[in-house]
């Protein structure tokens, strides 16, 4: 896969869809580095010293029967730049052990080999700054192209003074121009367990007199080399007759269907017509992953074609391409790349024998731990097995968080525990809805604009909110499902975005009561501001649960979660119910005794990210001992918010969210609240969510401050001071004011004052961590809500 294309960006803004983008020809990098000689130690994940007495045996649908491989386009390019020695030392450490290290060969004017993906070498380099001079215009392929060319320099200039950069905008710059370009002979040193070299224009290089099928066929023994791929089928053939007494395998690799093969003169969509023909020079092909699971416009998966089987049938090997954790492809997967990875490799049909993928570590995962797995019962949640899966306002990553829709969706994805965040209607009625503002989560904007007011003890700004509309008005709204990043492109299931039904409180226990979930938690916000309307949530809430019989359910846990110790204290008569505390605001630490006095009325604690884990510049610095604090005192501890999306992650979780739940679950937290369950359902069921398990490849939890080290300081952004230590002043609330009598519609109250909210709940608290994505501000949401 080439990352070469030129950019498009809206002028004086963020393209609308960045998430991919690569750098455009001839514009400079985002910051000049400074190249570094030194040795890079990486012990992030140590897989080789948890080697397996046994693996379960698995059958897998490759042509061999033999599991597929991983194949790791340039290293681990997803987050160092790529074919950099950094880059395939991380793929080689953090995957498979039969990991493939694939190299896009290219010659130096010398005849010199060396890995670097696109031909035009400005857009993943520093050779613009260095050789100012030094571009040229080619044909290629019958087209003119601009660039600077390794054939125009020797391999000394190349290697001596030439730094890569990261040519993915959504990727890692600070590693920009510390490491230097990698020969062949590199690569070859790092010992792979296989080597995979790809040709992309062997002819354009034979038109400058460097001949790459010479080049192979002199070193093919001498470097170990075991694939060979390639989009020009007549170098294949005449480079078979070279190697045909050799175990090298040629691979044709088809480029987008309507592009022109050069030998043949034929489209690659025609070529693929006549795969017998490719038998008799190739042992295989190397598609791109649409030509096999096809996706429609609306980015919705299409039926599988039968490429796999059919190339199957004639004893080709079929590899696919254009994996990576953060390239958008089709919502069916939810944002969860492994579940791409799965619909390849552990369908009921076929299996590919391979896949090239920017992120070797995530296909790893996929292949040893995920496959296969799918009819695995969940193990009950405990302290020696797993946390609980909490959902926030069920599968909101799928439907419209609150509907029946998102309940539904998250009790068939493996929740344990379903939420209701409560809201109140004008005439009382308890409904779930993730805020009582209704513009967030509804189509309100466009049908109630006369009700727009501001209500400072509830949030910043205007809003529609919950207690100005009637049970019935609020029932003519559509739901609206709009997800965290969708300005920056990455929408959740737009095809169900006004899918469902909002449900009552009542709707909600009953429907839960109908359920398999171990549990449910009902989120309680904003009592003293609803006291003075004439609404009792409080008295509300506990009227439901004793109506749908929770005050005696045995068989299911009712946890009561609320941001203010008041309100947990109301539910000190339900003996059976467990009472959590939301800390939304990011703390650093607890005070002894603030968590004593936590205990005095909670049984659990809700909190952030950013206080399990520091970060700086997308970065992770350390763990913080919050956990451990809470722990002491008898308190459960759940996390969140999690989110699949890879914007939502840092960069040491490998834009891959299954590593974050592996991190959190090797903290030993309670729980983790997530809006995918679907995500940690299918991590828990695999094998490797088992600790104790001696196998050969697991997924292992990020290690904070394991990649900050092979950073160059000075290109990070100014480290943000520490988030405040939790107080007793932060978690004890006054008690709760009297419901005003007469106070049922009256209008909202000017007042700015939030003395009614304690320092863990204060509003605008869900501030996160600062993480920069790829070099650019994007501010995440880390905290609960």
């Amino acid at each position: 896969m080439e990352y070469c294309g030129k950019c498009e960006k809206a002028k004086g803004s963020r393209p609308a869809v960045w998430i991919h983008q690569v750098r455009c020809e001839g514009a400079p990098p985002n910051q000049m580095g400074i190249r570094y000689h030194r040795i890079f130690l990486i012990l992030l994940l140590l897989h080789e010293a948890n080697a397996a007495l046994k693996d379960p045996v698995q059958k897998w649908q490759t042509l061999s029967g033999a599991p597929p491989l991983v194949i790791a386009r340039g290293g681990y390019s997803g987050l160092f730049p790529d074919s950099s020695h950094l880059a395939y030392q991380f793929a080689l450490e953090n995957s498979l052990p039969e990991t493939v290290l694939f190299c896009d060969l290219k010659l130096s004017s010398d005849n010199v080999g060396f890995c670097k993906t696109c031909l035009v070498l400005n857009n993943s380099t520093l050779i613009a700054e260095v050789f100012p001079k030094g571009d040229k215009t080619y044909k290629v392929n019958g087209e003119d192209r601009h660039g600077w060319f390794s054939v125009d320099f020797t391999s000394d200039q190349l290697m001596h003074n030439v730094t890569l950069i990261q040519n993915v905008l959504s990727r890692p710059s600070v590693f920009d121009g510390t490491m230097g370009m990698s020969l062949v002979d590199d690569v070859v040193g790092l010992q792979p367990p296989q080597l995979w070299i790809n040709v992309q224009y062997a002819q354009f290089f034979l038109d400058h007199k460097l001949n790459i099928e010479e080049y192979i066929s002199s070193k093919a023994k001498e470097f170990g080399i075991n694939y060979v791929s390639s989009p020009e089928v007549g170098f294949l053939k005449s480079l078979g007759v070279k190697l045909r007494k050799s175990n090298v395998k040629l691979v044709l690799r088809f480029l987008d269907e309507q592009l022109i093969e050069p030998s043949t003169k034929q489209s690659y969509g025609a070529i693929l017509k006549d795969l017998k023909s490719v038998k008799t020079f190739a042992s295989g092909i190397l598609v791109p992953k649409t030509y096999i699971w096809p996706v429609n416009k609306d980015h919705y998966l299409q039926p599988a074609t039968n490429l796999v089987k059919d190339a199957h049938d004639l004893g080709l090997e079929v590899y696919a391409y254009k994996f990576a954790n953060d390239i958008f492809s089709s919502y069916n997967y939810s944002y969860d790349p492994s579940a791409e990875y799965l619909q390849f490799i552990d369908n009921s049909d076929f299996s590919v024998d391979g896949v090239l993928t920017d992120f070797p570590s995530t296909a790893s995962g996929a292949i040893a731990c995920l496959a296969h797995t799918k009819g695995n019962p969940l193990p009950p949640p405990g302290n020696d097995t797993r946390p609980l899966i909490i959902t926030h306002n069920g599968a909101s990553g799928i439907f419209p968080g609150g509907t029946d829709l998102a309940y539904r969706q998250a009790v068939e994805d493996g929740a344990d525990i379903i939420d209701c965040s409560v809201q109140m209607s004008k005439d009382a009625v308890p409904f779930c809805l993730d805020s009582p503002d209704i513009t967030k989560g509804t189509t309100a904007a466009t049908m109630f604009l006369t009700k727009v007011a501001t209500v400072n003890e509830i949030q910043k700004g205007s809003g529609i909110f919950s207690f100005d509309l009637s049970w019935s008005e609020i029932q003519t709204l559509k739901p609206d499902l709009v997800g965290p990043f969708s300005q920056q492109g990455l929408k959740r299931n737009p095809a169900a975005k006004n899918s469902g039904k909002l449900m009552t409180l009542a709707d909600f226990l009953a429907f839960s009561k109908s359920s398999n979930v171990s549990g449910i938690l009902v989120d309680i916000r904003n009592a003293p501001y609803l006291a003075t309307r004439g609404i009792g949530i409080v008295d509300a809430v506990s009227s439901a649960l004793i109506n749908a019989s929770y005050d005696k359910e045995t068989r299911q846990q009712v946890l009561i979660a609320s941001d203010d110790s008041a309100v947990l204290g109301a539910f000190n008569k339900f003996p059976g119910f467990k009472r959590v505390l939301q800390i939304g605001n990011v703390i650093s630490d607890a005070s002894n005794q603030s968590v004593e006095e936590v205990a005095k009325f909670a049984d659990a604690v809700s909190i952030s990210r950013g206080s399990v884990v520091q970060a700086h510049g997308s970065f992770l610095v350390q763990f913080t001992n919050v956990i451990d604090k809470m722990h002491t005192a008898n308190l459960s501890v759940y996390v969140g918010l999690l989110k699949d999306e890879f914007m939502n992650l840092g960069f040491d979780f490998l834009a891959n969210p299954m590593v974050e739940i592996v991190t959190y679950s090797s903290l030993m937290v309670d729980g983790i609240v997530t809006e995918f369950p679907a995500t940690a359902a299918e991590y828990f069921r695999s094998p490797c969510s088992d600790f104790s398990k001696n196998l050969t490849y697991t997924i292992m939890p990020a290690k904070p401050g394991s990649l900050l080290s092979l950073t160059d300081p000075s290109v990070l952004p100014p480290a943000e001071g520490p988030a405040p230590v939790l107080e007793p002043a932060d978690v004890v609330d006054p008690p709760l004011p009297a419901v005003t009598v007469g106070g049922h519609g009256a209008a909202p109250s000017p007042s700015n004052d939030s003395s009614t909210k304690s320092g863990a709940t204060a509003v605008g608290a869900s501030s996160g961590f600062c993480l920069l994505v790829a070099g650019l501000a994007a501010l995440l949401a880390v905290s609960t809500r």
